[in-house]
């Protein structure tokens, strides 16, 4: 009884003796192959290396490297310390990774929620460039109606929107995305596709696919008409202009849609023309009435105006 309680004493004596200086100066060695290296290693001097190995292997009561000139050759008791040794520090480097990745911006967690009209083309494309640079950030995005995303984004549970304006809501910051000219989306064999530009004239009583009534993009272009005295023949109306582009693209008819939705189609089956009659659709970003806003909103917001300014028609 009195051996092994002393057994148990000098190991819980060992235990308390070896510290991470020790560690750190046998992974050195161990990764460098010499005192030498180890040394640069730490940035320490030579002589420091050595007596801390004398030390830790006194303590530990066995050799851990045997001598072939100026190399330190591991013993097998020092090969299998180091397979314990080691998991240790790759823990230690990837802490140090995940707290440059929080100060960097390149991990967490984005909600966005996202107008239709926008949610097929400019959004999508600003997420894949914010997810390109920074792959351990997760983001969830949700296509809604305007007046919704404003509901959700003012009670914090979206910390960036992508609106059509006019908008009006309390709790809420507003950040205007560059304007956007309404532009025709037609099929590329129909004769209005030879013209450069295209007058609400030019599209009296051709097959239209025009947003709800309730849009105020509508409103504006039944304006335009008016003001030219010509007369949309709606045949399909819809409240997303994703949806009327598409539709297109199938051959049904013709639809004015803002350009950074029509940007989206650019490459498929439409021809898309200016319109003659300037008529603009105006887009903001939103965020959460707070003191400080979401970082990665933030980085998010700038790639979407850059995405806004440079659409290609």
């Amino acid at each position: 009884m009195y051996i092994f309680c002393f057994a148990y004493a000098q190991m819980l004596w060992m235990r308390a003796q070896i510290n991470l200086r020790h560690i750190e100066a046998f992974r050195s060695v161990m990764l460098a192959g010499s005192v030498v290296g180890a040394a640069k290693l730490l940035n320490v001097t030579q002589p420091g290396v050595s007596r801390t190995i004398g030390l830790l292997e006194l303590r530990l009561g066995f050799a851990l490297f045997v001598r072939h000139g100026r190399k330190l050759i591991p013993t097998p008791e020092a090969e299998a310390l180091f397979r314990e040794v080691e998991p240790l520090y790759s823990g230690v480097e990837r802490i140090a990774q995940v707290a440059q990745d929080i100060r960097l911006r390149r991990t967490g967690a984005l909600r966005v929620a996202c107008l239709p009209a926008l949610a097929q083309g400019m959004v999508p494309h600003a997420v894949a460039r914010l997810l390109a640079t920074r792959p351990n950030v997760t983001v969830f995005l949700q296509s809604l109606p305007s007046r919704q995303i404003a509901d959700l984004v003012a009670t914090h549970q979206f910390d960036i929107g992508v609106v059509e304006l006019p908008l009006a809501r309390q709790a809420i910051d507003f950040e205007p995305l560059p304007a956007a000219q309404v532009v025709v989306v037609l099929p590329p064999q129909h004769p209005l596709a030879r013209k450069k530009v295209i007058s609400c004239k030019d599209l009296n009583n051709e097959r239209m696919i025009l947003l709800s009534q309730h849009s105020y993009l509508r409103y504006q272009i039944d304006d335009a008409f008016q003001s030219e005295g010509a007369t949309a023949n709606v045949l399909m109306e819809t409240p997303s202009s994703s949806i009327a582009c598409a539709l297109v693209a199938a051959g049904a008819g013709i639809t004015l849609v803002g350009r950074l939705t029509a940007a989206y189609f650019a490459q498929s089956e439409v021809v898309i023309r200016p319109l003659k009659t300037e008529v603009i659709t105006r887009y903001a970003l939103i965020y959460p009435q707070t003191a400080s806003r979401s970082p990665l909103a933030e980085i998010f917001a700038a790639l979407l105006k850059e995405q806004a300014s440079s659409s290609p028609i």
